[in-house]
């Protein structure tokens, strides 16, 4: 039992130090030759433009989920018109960020992994390197500077329509006035929620990206390989957007208080 739980901590150690160093070679190669731009924009088209739907029907719904939930247990109580502040709050801060990650990793980042780990199975990625071409430059890069860019986007794309699906059912289905939905979000939204949201987006984007990524790069076992590269770099992907979701959250709100 000790021999097996060494083997399987020195396996997870390994992991994570290969991880760390593919994102750190990946920022090298950005500083030393940045990939060019059109490898840049056709991945800035693919996940941003391409999951503009799925991002768009997601913060809706959620919107009106958080509009219903937030009417009907508020509402008994006479406060109902916090029910505007609720969903942007929710939105920006928590809903938002973390909705779009799963989507996009659901919908993107499964398929950069099974691209790159197809490449690797079918020794494309040994072929780049025969041709003197670093794959970490041509392939990672791109996509971590499209996904750093165009995840926020997202993410903001996300929030506003949750806050317009919100709006819809507060006013259509529960006859609450515009004003009294959108009055109160300017005196209890913060700067400091934004800056949450912002800063959570681009974590996540990072991680989802790279994550991604380095399972594909990794990836052995023929066909059935990457099946399972494509789960674990999902599951995995999910857990440690959550993990970091929760140390940004308690983070962040520390290094508020100690500063206000």
């Amino acid at each position: 039992m000790i021999e097996a739980v060494r083997k399987k901590t020195c396996a997870i150690l390994e992991t994570i130090g290969d991880y760390v160093s593919l994102v750190v070679d990946v920022f090298v190669s950005i500083g030393k030759h940045p990939p060019s731009w059109s490898l840049i924009r056709d991945q800035l088209y693919y996940i941003g433009v391409m999951s503009l739907a799925v991002v768009a029907i997601t913060g809706f719904t959620t919107g009106f989920v958080l509009a219903a939930q937030s009417f009907y247990q508020l509402g008994e109580k006479g406060m109902a018109g916090v029910t505007g502040v609720l969903v942007a709050k929710a939105m920006i801060t928590e809903l938002g960020p973390i909705l779009t990650a799963f989507m996009v990793t659901g919908r993107v980042g499964a398929a950069m992994c099974a691209e790159l780990g197809s490449m690797k199975v079918t020794e494309q990625i040994d072929a780049l390197h025969s041709m003197a071409i670093h794959p970490h430059a041509y392939l990672v890069a791109p996509r971590f500077i499209a996904g750093l860019f165009m995840i926020p986007l997202l993410t903001i794309f996300s929030i506003l329509m949750g806050i317009f699906g919100g709006y819809l059912i507060a006013v259509t289905l529960f006859h609450m006035t515009p004003i009294a939905y959108f009055d109160p979000m300017h005196l209890h939204i913060t700067y400091f929620d934004v800056i949450t949201g912002c800063i959570k987006s681009f974590i996540f984007g990072a991680l989802l990206v790279t994550v991604c990524c380095y399972r594909g790069m990794r990836t052995s076992g023929g066909a059935a390989g990457v099946g399972q590269a494509t789960t674990q770099c999902v599951v995995t992907s999910y857990v440690l957007i959550l993990v970091a979701d929760f140390l940004l959250t308690m983070g962040m709100n520390m290094i508020r208080r100690f500063l206000w």
